[in-house]
Formats: structure tokens, C-alpha cells, sequence
């Protein structure tokens, strides 16, 4: 399983790197709705949203989200950073909250299990992912920031899962994610050191410690809300994972779950005065 594991998420990166560095960002934006699309429709299974016809609507009204607010934003001539950055502040408000319902995970579900407020949680938190993806992108150096955000989610969960197989003894969250521990979750944010010194040494511009501290570690303690997030939702429908098209992986929403809350968080930083 380590090994299909492995294989899965190396095709995964190359695919991602290709696209990443080919495309304009306008292009790139748009071919990252398959991947929207794809974990709507696997977010609509988890919550319990069943047949194909409800499951397009579902679609359907996410799609037309993202359109409305592309728009607004002035996407594809541009992005409205002022605009964008309100969205960005609700969007990582709102993870905050949910970091309450995880933290009185079992009580708090009595606000979130409903399915449609379920729902608009869902259409909600994607249309939010898209919009820092499509904010990262159209700054200078757009391509390469993206991949640093996405290098500190996934340094987040392989450290986490590193240290967490072989020195994880204390529960983080016993009653969302039985596999997560403190010591897991300390390892994963000690792997950020590893890219912050990359990031020190190679990026064209200099970078201060400080500037690379307050970015990088917010954006990867949110990488694991997101995660603990979505093992709350599958745990309340009683769901393993939430797909099976990424062989040893599960679904595309287990893959992203965690940039859903750390792209928010991590452009709205990076639209905050820090140089990059």
C-alpha cells in the first residue's frame, strides 16, 4: 500500500508540475476546475447527497458560484486584490470557526451535520480554495509561490506522517482522527524548517527568518484543520474515505483537503505586506 502510496502521489506531482509551469494563470485557473468538480462531486457523496441528478445540480450551482465571483473579482483580465482579500478574510474566519466545531466535535455537531447546511459549507469552502489559487497566481512570481504553499501542506502531512508512525503516542484529536498525534503534528511543522531554509537560500529575492516564520507555520497549522475537518465530516457519515481515483490515496478530497484551509490563509498573507 506504502508503495502504490508513493507511486500515485509521484504521477500526482509531475501532472501538477506540468500544468503548473505550461500554463498562463488565466489557463492553469480554468483547468483546475476539473479538480474542483471532482471534489464537489465527492463532497456531495460524503454528505449524503445521493443520485447523479442532484449530484450535477450540485455541480451546477458551485460552477455558477465560482463564475459570479470570478467575475467580481475581474478574472480572467485580473484580480481585484482589495476584493479578493475580503473573500480571503471570510474565507479564513470561517475556518476558525470550524476549528471550534472540531474542538466540541461531538456536541458541535448539532450545527454542521444538517445536510444542507452541510452544503453550503462545501460549495463554500471550494469556491474559497479557487479564489486563493486564482489570487496566488496572478502576483509576481504567481507560478512558484503556489508550489511554496503546496510544498508546506504536503512537507505538513508527510512530516506528520513520518514522526507520527514512529514516535506517536498522545491523541491529537482522539474523537475526529484516531492517527493523529501531537508528536506527528510537531514533526510536521519541523519539516517546514527544511523549506524555509530552501526558501533562504534560493529564492531571487532575500528573505528574512521572520517573514518566512510568520508565513510559513500559520499556513501549515491550518493544512491540518483542514485535514481533521474533513475526517470530521466522514467520521459523522460514517464514511472511510471519500473516493477511490487516487489509488492508495482514497479520493481527491482526501488529497486536498488540507490546501483547502491553507491556500485562504496563505494568500491572504501573502497579500499583507510580506515581499515576496
Amino acid at each position: 500500500m506504502l508503495k502504490l502510496r508513493i507511486v500515485t502521489a509521484v504521477l500526482m506531482a509531475i501532472v501538477f508540475l506540468a500544468m503548473l509551469l505550461s500554463m498562463s494563470p488565466m489557463v492553469f485557473s480554468i483547468a483546475i476546475l476539473f479538480v474542483v468538480a471532482l471534489g464537489a462531486w465527492e463532497w456531495a457523496d460524503v454528505i449524503g447527497i445521493s443520485g447523479t441528478g442532484p449530484r450535477l445540480g450540485y455541480l451546477f450551482v458551485l460552477l455558477c458560484t465560482i463564475f459570479s465571483v470570478g467575475v467580481w473579482l475581474g478574472f480572467p483580465d485580473g484580480v481585484a486584490s482589495g476584493r479578493a482579500q475580503s473573500i480571503l478574510l471570510i474565507a479564513v474566519t470561517l475556518w476558525a470557526v470550524i476549528f471550534l466545531w472540531i474542538q466540541g466535535y461531538p456536541s458541535s455537531a448539532i450545527l454542521w451535520s444538517p445536510r444542507p447546511v452541510q452544503a453550503v459549507i462545501g460549495i463554500l469552502l471550494i469556491t474559497f480554495t479557487w479564489v486563493a489559487i486564482v489570487s496566488i497566481l496572478y502576483k509576481d512570481h504567481g507560478q512558484w509561490l503556489l508550489l511554496v504553499g503546496i510544498l508546506i501542506v504536503v512537507l505538513a502531512d508527510v512530516g506528520g506522517f513520518i514522526v507520527g508512525k514512529i514516535a506517536g503516542r498522545h491523541k491529537m484529536a482522539p474523537m475526529v482522527s484516531p492517527g493523529k498525534t501531537w508528536e506527528g503534528f510537531a514533526g510536521g511543522l519541523a519539516f517546514q524548517l527544511v523549506l524555509i531554509g530552501c526558501l533562504m537560500q534560493f529564492w531571487p529575492e532575500p528573505l528574512s527568518i521572520l517573514t518566512l516564520l510568520i508565513l510559513v507555520f500559520p499556513v501549515a497549522l491550518f493544512s491540518v484543520i483542514g485535514d481533521l475537518f474533513e475526517s470530521m465530516i466522514k467520521r459523522c457519515s460514517g464514511v472511510k474515505d471519500s473516493g477511490a481515483i487516487l489509488p492508495g490515496h482514497g479520493g481527491m478530497l482526501d488529497r486536498i483537503d488540507g490546501l483547502m484551509a491553507a491556500l485562504p490563509m496563505y494568500a491572504l498573507l501573502l497579500n499583507s505586506n510580506y515581499s515576496f
